[in-house]
């Protein structure tokens, strides 16, 4: 199964062919840190908070921090532009360790250039949902309400903003291409949900996570912006290290996060996840069937449908 999948995602890549070729001559991929002082691990994040720097380096830094003093370990934190910028540093070399989406993990997984680490629990899952959402004075009740009316989507290689929202909308009939008024790339999700608050478009695809912390940031109000329609659970976007990483080192970074809810140098408040949401722990225990899942369920979200609403967004 994983061999058909490794296919498939490939062709998900496409438009990423450059990362492709880095991969192949093994070359960016032989250098990787230690994390000593003068090496430290280099993360990258993928840009879950609105792309901003601060928002997703304030929900990932203390855990790296409270990792770090645990292990002895260095980590030097960034925030990819782009989820496919995450992806192509991971295949160039330019970073250790990544917190992807599951689409962008399963890229760079295809790519040889990832492996599992770690996965943030809560309430005993490693789950979330992705959704589909509308302006309340928009006229949409359903999915199928969607044809003529404006669509939101954030970054192509997104699981939550772009992919799961596409391929439900395709399983109800709808073309997001053809059948919507206009497509918008906002993105993100919080750009989507900026767009829906103010009135931009009338429907787009977000994370559950995202939508509920703008709800208490106060970004969206709950009387304007309606759930539509709600994914089946989706693994939770995963930490991944670089298959080149010592394994001695990759072995103590599990252990550390497998301890990090008990470690000393960190609250619970501060043990956070996907869109900044607190969650319980993180677990080492990850399954690669469980996100090959994913790719199962984007079986629709080919690459020619990816490039019709991307030519539907420039065509607004």
């Amino acid at each position: 199964m994983y061999r058909k999948l490794h296919t498939r995602l490939k062709s998900m890549v496409a438009m990423a062919c450059a990362m492709v070729m880095v991969v192949a001559s093994g070359q960016a991929l032989a250098s990787v840190n230690d994390g000593s002082a003068d090496r430290p691990l280099r993360v990258v994040l993928v840009p879950a908070d609105g792309g901003t720097e601060d928002g997703t380096r304030k929900d990932f830094q203390p855990i790296f921090n409270a990792v770090a003093n645990a292990t002895g370990l260095n980590f030097d934190l960034r925030v990819g532009q782009s989820y496919g910028a995450v992806v192509e540093a991971m295949c160039n070399g330019s970073a250790d360790i990544a917190w992807f989406g599951p689409v962008s993990y399963l890229q760079a997984r295809a790519l040889g250039c990832a492996d599992l680490l770690a996965m943030a629990v809560s309430k005993g899952q490693s789950v979330y949902y992705s959704g589909i959402f509308a302006r309340t004075d928009s006229g949409i009740e359903t999915l199928q309400d969607a044809r003529g009316k404006k669509l939101a989507l954030g970054d192509i290689n997104s699981t939550s903003s772009f992919n799961i929202p596409v391929a439900m909308m395709l399983r109800e009939g709808i073309d997001p291409a053809r059948d919507t008024a206009s497509v918008t790339m906002a993105g993100s999700h919080a750009n989507v949900l900026s767009a829906l608050a103010q009135g931009l478009v009338d429907i787009g695809g977000a994370s559950f996570d995202s939508y509920e912390k703008a709800l208490n940031a106060g970004a969206i109000d709950a009387k304007d912006v309606r759930i539509i329609a709600k994914s089946a659970p989706l693994p939770y976007p995963p930490l991944a290290i670089q298959p080149n990483v010592d394994p001695s080192i990759k072995a103590r970074l599990q252990d550390a996060f497998d301890r990090v809810h008990t470690l000393p140098d960190i609250t619970p408040e501060q043990i956070r996840g996907y869109g900044g949401k607190r969650v319980d722990r993180y677990t080492s225990e990850v399954s690669e069937e469980a996100m090959a899942e994913v790719g199962d369920m984007l079986n629709a979200v080919s690459r020619d449908v990816k490039q019709s609403i991307l030519a539907a967004g420039n065509a607004r």
